[in-house]
């Protein structure tokens, strides 16, 4: 039987949209002259407008960013994590309010998006108490000599974040930075900003000063070309797209910038012989549809010892098969739409080539529903390298199936894109995980699970799939500098 949009009525009614707007110096700005459409991907309603930010505005955040930093800089370490700490309060308390938003704008099922709410509430809470960690350190001196470090901040940072994690992502990085002491310039995308505008507002309402956290909306290649190129900017951080990233990280070369790039993936998933292959196609399913399979540590590639190969594809297809699809207020949806035209379209094309070359559909392989942008959770089998989607990162609900012969295989064929953001794998032996773990070509491996890190352990990606790491215990050393102080004591 064909899956379907789930129609049953729904018993959450959503919360309204907010008004969304520029936040610059302190102020919220609702009314320019250029603005852009918000969307509900579920059913294609429009949410609202949001104002553009000029150049003029642009040039007002700079101006403001640069003087919160004087001003927030010096402001005590136990005042910033206090304000970091209240503004994590706050958003606990509307977290209703933000996870209907964010399954307004971006689709996910509302369970999924409060969950994405206590995430980003575990960040701030993380990098809170690291403010007060940020130690420097004494190094051996000779007579009438001291040597020390000292850790400052950076300066104002441009954050950039992607819509499909619009809250955790933004939370991230704001508490970072402004955990270290940084002003922020935060530019969310543009087909999710509500969640930012209300994380910003957590912000603001616990305290934070004014110019020391800007939000601006409008055209990417505007705002990163004005606030990269500007002086006043000391750091970059995206998480986004390879392409995307790529050119930011022109823009901060060539300006002399460090920056942290997060971005995508084409996760492997190695799987052995000798496990349960039906109990792990099980949670298989549910970790590579979350989301729709729109996150960047998706499991995509599954790379199966051909014994347990029919086995796994077999329960991995059943499991996908019984996926509810729907909107996000539905009760029982498990999963949502892709966030627009452009993602069904593409997967529409990656199961064509896919199909093309050979592959088998197994489950799925179709769009659902006249209204909204959903895909079928989908499950391609014995897919060849040369098709298209074994290259492509996908970023939806598409299962890449193939059998291997031995370890060797999977390693060689999970190493050959120029990607490694997050790897999986499954087995029974203790040396193939230690191998596994020694020659898997990623930021992040999870073994015999599909989990990923958490606030205190870093997350960051390897070849293409970015620069730098978020979290962990260095999680503010990116938004500062080590300054060495060489200080003689004697008189002159």
């Amino acid at each position: 039987m064909k899956a379907a949009v789930a129609t049953q009525q729904s018993e959450i009614k959503p919360m309204p949209y907010p008004r969304v707007g520029l936040h610059i110096n302190g102020k919220w700005i609702y009314e320019r002259e250029s603005d852009f459409r918000v969307f509900n991907p579920s059913n294609e309603q429009l949410l609202g407008t949001v104002p553009c930010a000029s150049v003029a505005d642009l040039n007002d955040a700079l101006a403001a960013a640069s003087k919160g930093f004087e001003r927030w800089r010096t402001t005590q370490p136990e005042v910033r994590a206090r304000i970091i700490k209240d503004a994590m309060v706050l958003m606990l308390e509307r977290k209703e309010e933000i996870a209907h938003t964010i399954t307004l704008e971006q689709g996910k099922p509302l369970a999924d998006s409060r969950a994405e709410v206590m995430r980003a509430s575990s960040f701030l809470e993380w990098d809170a108490e690291q403010a007060l960690r940020v130690y420097g350190d004494i190094m051996p001196s000779g007579p009438q000599m001291q040597r020390h470090l000292l850790k400052l901040p950076i300066g104002p940072v441009a954050a950039f974040t992607p819509w499909n994690v619009p809250i955790s992502s933004p939370a991230r990085k704001l508490s970072g930075a402004l955990a270290a002491g940084c002003s922020v310039i935060l530019k969310p995308a543009e087909e999710t900003p509500g969640a930012a505008y209300l994380l910003a507002q957590c912000f603001i309402d616990a305290g934070l000063p004014p110019g020391v956290l800007q939000l601006v909306h409008g055209d990417p290649a505007t705002i990163s070309s004005v606030l990269i190129a500007s002086p006043a900017i000391r750091m970059i951080t995206l998480t986004g797209s390879v392409p995307v990233g790529k050119q930011l990280a022109r823009l901060a070369g060539a300006a002399m910038k460090p920056a942290i790039m997060e971005l995508g993936g084409h996760a492997p998933v190695l799987i052995g012989e000798g496990v349960d292959a039906t109990a792990i196609a099980q949670v298989a399913c549910a970790s590579k549809m979350r989301m729709a399979g729109q996150i960047c540590a998706s499991p995509t590639r599954f790379l199966i010892h051909h014994t347990v190969y029919e086995e796994f594809v077999r329960s991995l297809a059943n499991a996908a098969g019984s996926i509810r699809v729907g909107d996000g207020f539905e009760p029982g949806v498990q999963m949502g739409p892709l966030m627009n035209r452009r993602r069904v379209a593409e997967i529409e094309k990656l199961v064509l080539d896919a199909k093309e070359h050979g592959a088998n559909v197994a489950a799925g392989g179709y769009p659902l529903g006249e209204q909204g942008h959903f895909y079928a959770p989908t499950v391609l089998s014995d897919i060849p390298l040369k098709a298209m989607a074994m290259s492509h990162e996908p970023f939806g609900p598409l299962a890449l199936c193939m059998p291997v012969n031995d370890l060797d295989q999977a390693l060689k064929i999970a190493n050959s894109l120029p990607l490694g953001l997050s790897g999986y794998a499954f087995t029974n032996s203790l040396a193939d995980a230690a191998r596994i773990s020694e020659e898997l070509e990623c930021g992040v491996l999870s073994i015999n699970h599909f989990g990923a890190p958490g606030a205190d352990a870093p997350f960051g990606g390897v070849k293409d799939s970015g620069i730098g790491r978020e979290g962990g215990a260095s999680s503010l050393d990116a938004y500062m500098v080590t300054k060495t102080v060489l200080q003689r004591t004697a008189p002159i």
